[in-house]
């Protein structure tokens, strides 16, 4: 029986929602790294615990997505949703309170957990709530949401961190988390998870959904294995001020913004190229910052590529796995998730490790080097063939 889908209006709130959603996870998972000195100082405990907070949150989203995503995958998708919300809305408001550090961490896992399965199960459902058509113009929606953490909410947070001390933002990103709770809450449907054509994937391939995920642990571990320690490339390649290091991060995330933004609206009719666009410009962006990263006009012009690169290149991939997933969506989006997360912290690792032996230049090379594998092993994928666009069909009528 085909889905009956809820007034416009109804669906737009609960996207609008889910994005504002997108963006106070991400700031809350970054925003430590623009307290670090003022949480240090109040909890009494190093710089590098303060850091490990961000490190654990992401290496926690990579390790339970999987897990909960299979745990859950029976629970409507509206309970699975307002749960994860509200333990954003208390854990957040619990690091706003916690007296020590034990306290903060431990809000920080619940947060993180949280986030494993909104990531999971929030593009299937958004997706679902319109026609299959205008899949794409939903992710960009949702990616542009996540975008704003990095250029918006990271440094408002730092901001009012510091003219209010550290606790204000969280309870601000409390605040957030409840609005999208209740919008979710009051507007969206209660209906089975395996309901709607968004459930399943369009043209189910299990070997394309493998260089999927594999190109998204590539493409992360080498943009992370150089792009941690852009702050000491910027000073000790590019020359540049450290007053000027602000400016160029914002040049990095309005870039990923204007990325996002346009790429959006082309997931639809180019799946593979709009995958394939980023991963070549990451490429070329990181291998020309290690070619020609003493010319500040090429770092500049770099930094907005690589910005452009990035930004788009996690959304055409969650695309790409809700077009491929050999089975259901949100499992396959819990890996693809998974593999994202496993690649921020395994290119941070590479990066410190090769720190002393190539210089803060030579991991941009190895950034590139791993990019290009990354692209290498895009291009394996083949061709869509009939019997898998048949299957696609199968699996939108069983949906």
């Amino acid at each position: 029986m085909p889905v009956t889908r809820p007034a416009t209006w109804r669906r737009s709130a609960v996207v609008a929602a889910l994005m504002l959603a997108a963006f106070t996870f991400n700031t809350t998972e970054n925003l430590p790294i623009g307290l670090l000195d003022l949480i240090s100082a109040d909890v009494h405990v190093t710089q590098a615990a303060v850091g490990a907070l961000v490190t654990g949150y992401g290496l926690t989203v990579a390790a339970f997505s999987l897990p909960l995503a299979h745990a859950t995958r029976a629970i409507p998708r509206r309970f699975v949703l307002g749960g994860v919300l509200a333990v954003l809305v208390l854990a957040s408001g619990l690091s706003a309170m916690s007296p020590a550090y034990g306290v903060l961490l431990a809000a920080r896992v619940a947060t993180a957990l949280a986030q494993a399965l909104f990531w999971a199960v929030m593009g299937p459902v958004a997706v679902g709530l319109f026609a299959p058509e205008r899949r794409g113009r939903v992710l960009g929606l949702l990616s542009i949401g996540g975008s704003l953490a990095t250029v918006l909410g990271v440094p408002a947070g730092t901001w009012l961190g510091g003219h209010g001390g550290w606790r204000a933002p969280f309870l601000v990103l409390s605040g957030l988390g409840l609005v999208a709770l209740v919008v979710v809450a009051v507007l969206l449907p209660t209906s089975r998870p395996e309901e709607g054509h968004a459930a399943y994937g369009a043209t189910p391939d299990a070997r394309r959904f493998r260089i999927v995920v594999a190109t998204t642990a590539l493409s992360v571990t080498g943009v992370f294995a150089g792009f941690t320690y852009i702050v000491a490339f910027l000073d000790e390649v590019g020359g540049f001020s450290d007053d000027a290091v602000g400016a160029l991060f914002l040049v990095f995330g309005a870039a990923g913004i204007v990325g996002v933004a346009c790429a959006g609206p082309l997931l639809d009719r180019f799946p593979r190229a709009t995958l394939t666009v980023p991963v070549v410009g990451q490429a070329l962006a990181l291998l020309t910052l290690w070619a020609a990263g003493r010319s500040q006009p090429v770092v500049v012009a770099m930094l907005a590529l690589l910005g452009a690169s990035v930004g788009p290149l996690f959304m055409a991939a969650q695309n790409q796995v809700l077009r491929v997933a050999p089975g259901r969506t949100e499992m396959a989006l819990a890996a693809n998730s998974a593999a994202f997360n496993l690649g921020v912290a395994a290119g941070a690792l590479l990066g410190g490790l090769l720190l002393p032996v190539v210089g803060v230049r030579g991991t941009f090379l190895v950034g590139g080097l791993l990019t290009v594998a990354a692209l290498a092993v895009l291009r394996t994928g083949p061709a869509r063939t009939g019997r898998a666009r048949g299957l696609g069909v199968l699996a939108a009528e069983q949906g």
